[in-house]
């Protein structure tokens, strides 16, 4: 019964978002904020992360490619689809979700604790849209982090391939080239549309709706974490289903 009411309440939240818009000036500073916080922030761990782990993918895909009758731009291949396909924006999105996540749900849920949310209530002013709504429209520019974060993967897979002697630059290049399919890329997108606004909104929820005091909060961003990681798990199966069955 907890999970149907917190279900409920979610919704209930989003429904709050989108009424009694704050004035736009206001809101207009705020977006700009939290898109320095949440994407311009969390552009160097997902530059380090995508580029080594690109490369421990092509390694590992050269490792275990053994057998002289199989092609080497098949190293390439591999690592393409790896990122574009799961790399990028489903693990990129865990990761996130414990940067991102647990920065939001603290940060709303510290306002909570100390009574802020309720003195914007006080003032007039609709707490859900001031708070949750710029962190929905600045997560809109997360595509551009999986770009990135698509980029570098395989930046890095073709140094640690070409550098480490596993594989030429140019069977390298072929795998990439091999078989590719610009829907796989649409599919990729569609995915991470879906986890941006799971990224602001799950956390906004654990941290709006909290109780207690400053030990709470870590608790919160705890929770925060492992639904927005189930959730996101869930809709990656499910958006996979549908689109690539």
């Amino acid at each position: 019964m907890k999970y149907l009411h917190d279900f409920g309440l979610y919704f209930i939240m989003l429904k709050g978002v989108f009424s009694r818009f704050t004035k736009w000036s206001a809101l207009k500073k705020l977006i700009f904020k939290e898109i320095d916080d949440l994407i311009i922030g969390s552009l160097g761990i997902v530059a380090f992360i995508s580029f080594f782990v690109g490369g421990v993918i092509a390694i590992q895909t050269a490792l275990n490619i053994d057998n002289p009758l199989i092609p080497k731009y098949l190293v390439g291949f591999a690592t393409k689809q790896s990122i574009i396909l799961e790399f990028a924006p489903t693990f990129m999105s865990i990761i996130m979700a414990g940067k991102v996540g647990s920065f939001i749900t603290s940060s709303i849920g510290s306002m909570r604790v100390t009574e802020q949310i309720d003195a914007l209530e006080v003032m007039g002013i609709n707490s859900l849209n001031y708070l949750v709504f710029p962190k929905l429209i600045s997560m809109l520019l997360y595509p551009f982090l999986i770009t990135i974060a698509m980029f570098l993967g395989i930046l890095g897979g073709w140094v640690a391939c070409v550098y480490g002697g596993f594989s030429s630059h140019e069977d390298f290049i072929t795998g990439l080239q091999a078989e590719f399919d610009s829907f796989q890329v649409f599919y990729s997108y569609v995915k991470t549309f879906f986890f941006a606004i799971i990224l602001a909104t799950v956390p906004s929820f654990h941290g709006y709706y909290m109780k207690g005091g400053a030990l709470e909060v870590g608790k919160a961003a705890t929770a925060s974490f492992v639904w927005t990681s189930v959730i996101i798990i869930i809709l990656n199966y499910i958006i996979t289903q549908l689109m690539l069955t």
